[in-house]
């Protein structure tokens, strides 16, 4: 027979037993055989005094007699499995208690039952069994207990940690659409500002005033006919506007007087006007598209023209696109030949230069928008009005333009009382009325 001590389980704590019996020998045999083992040894003589001790005491593991007075081991380990199911429960019993150990056992769901007289190994590696299951047991609930805690921690931060990030994602989306109002609003501002550069140049053009507004205008319609990007469109339109800003630091007679007519020496300095006026837009960063477009415009499609003899798709297309149409009004106002041409002299003359100073794409897509500018404007969508009848709120159907032809307001723009009034003033200072076109609902 194997007479080796079993090891004491490893623990944080020293396990308490409760040794119940009647017989003083027995408990005295018991201490004896567990004390050296390491445990906490509390003795009861019967089963009432047992509870008691119950009720005071934290108790890992009992081993009771069956057979004593007033309370026999069956009764008391039911009481004990009802009031403290943890507790591991044995029971010790002799052969001739069979009956009373199955109703024990049934009753009391103790662990084992060991026979008298025991054996001291057997009895030893018994409760050291049961003490390490009931510690495993402990164990696994307070690791179950931990993981339970542990997900509903991750839970909770999981569903902060969610509004946390939907709270940045909202202060984020704020700032991006404050910044995006910004960007709108600073995009605004030079949206308004181009037709008073526009106004500007104009005012230098003398009998060409209103040159500018005609250009940019049919430019961008022809670029929105040909179906170019939103951004070419708006960068097309503002390059019209500007196109000859680059004039303003030239003499009248270079202005004044129609191209052909020029010597030499003045096609020459005239011929800088596209790279200064590139020069001059250069700073602002919303217009470095139209800045290009203005570089270019004078180029031709055969690389004879200027600054760069650029030729072909190496010209921009907005440069294509407004070279048609700047070289048509400059025809009709007489700044390109000798004398102002009638529109069908004007369109014959882009026609006779398509492939050679202009883009053949670009023509014909001019000519096709040329022969659809009587049905440009949809009945029923505008109105004429004396400034008497407009009202705040209502939007231009249509640039306004003052008795000289200088840009006073862009399409589109919505009017206001101040503006209202103001439009009034040019006419008591001008002496006649004007006639605004308003957009209908």
């Amino acid at each position: 027979m194997n007479t080796m001590e079993p090891q004491v389980m490893e623990k944080a704590f020293t396990p308490t037993l409760l040794l119940v019996d009647d017989e003083e020998n027995i408990l005295s045999s018991l201490r004896r055989l567990f004390r050296p083992l390491g445990y906490r040894i509390l003795t009861a003589q019967s089963g009432v005094q047992g509870m008691e001790v119950m009720g005071q005491e934290n108790i890992d593991l009992i081993i009771s007699d069956m057979r004593m007075p007033e309370m026999d081991g069956a009764k008391f380990l039911s009481e004990v499995a009802k009031r403290w199911p943890d507790t591991v429960r044995i029971l010790l019993t002799g052969y001739s208690d069979l009956t009373s150990t199955i109703t024990a056992v049934n009753q009391g769901r103790i662990y084992c039952y060991l026979s008298k007289p025991w054996e001291d190994n057997d009895i030893k590696m018994t409760v050291q069994n049961a003490l390490e299951k009931k510690f495993l047991e402990h164990e696994k609930r307070r690791l179950e207990e931990l993981t339970r805690k542990q997900n509903e921690e991750l839970r909770e931060f999981n569903t902060n940690l969610e509004k946390m990030v939907q709270a940045r994602t909202a202060e984020i989306q704020q700032t991006a659409d404050m910044l995006d109002l910004a960007f709108n609003e600073l995009r605004r501002s030079y949206v308004t500002a181009i037709p008073v550069f526009a106004n500007l140049v104009e005012m230098r053009e003398g009998s060409a005033a209103g040159h500018g507004r005609r250009v940019a205008e049919q430019a961008r319609t022809l670029a929105q006919q040909m179906g170019l990007a939103d951004e070419e469109v708006e960068n097309i339109y503002f390059a019209g506007l500007l196109h000859d800003i680059g004039k303003i630091g030239l003499s009248d007679a270079l202005i004044n007087r129609p191209y052909i007519r020029l010597s030499p020496q003045e096609k020459a300095q005239m011929e800088k006007h596209p790279v200064m006026g590139e020069a001059a837009l250069l700073a602002l960063e919303p217009l470095e598209g139209a800045a290009k477009i203005i570089r270019s415009h004078h180029e031709r499609f055969d690389g004879k023209g200027y600054p760069d003899l650029l030729f072909g798709d190496r010209i921009p297309m907005g440069s294509r696109v407004l070279a048609v149409v700047n070289d048509y009004d400059a025809l009709l106002i007489g700044t390109l030949l000798d004398e102002p041409v009638s529109p069908v002299d004007a369109r014959a003359f882009i026609l006779s230069n398509r492939g050679q100073r202009y883009d053949p794409v670009v023509v014909d897509a001019f000519v096709k928008l040329l022969d659809s500018l009587p049905h440009q404007v949809p009945l029923g969508r505008e109105v004429k009005l004396t400034s008497d009848n407009l009202r705040e709120g209502m939007v231009l159907a249509r640039d306004l333009v003052n008795l000289d032809g200088i840009l006073l307001l862009t399409k589109g723009y919505r009017l206001t009382g101040a503006l209202i009034e103001k439009i009034k003033s040019f006419e008591r200072d001008a002496g006649k009325a004007l006639l605004i076109h308003v957009e209908t609902k």
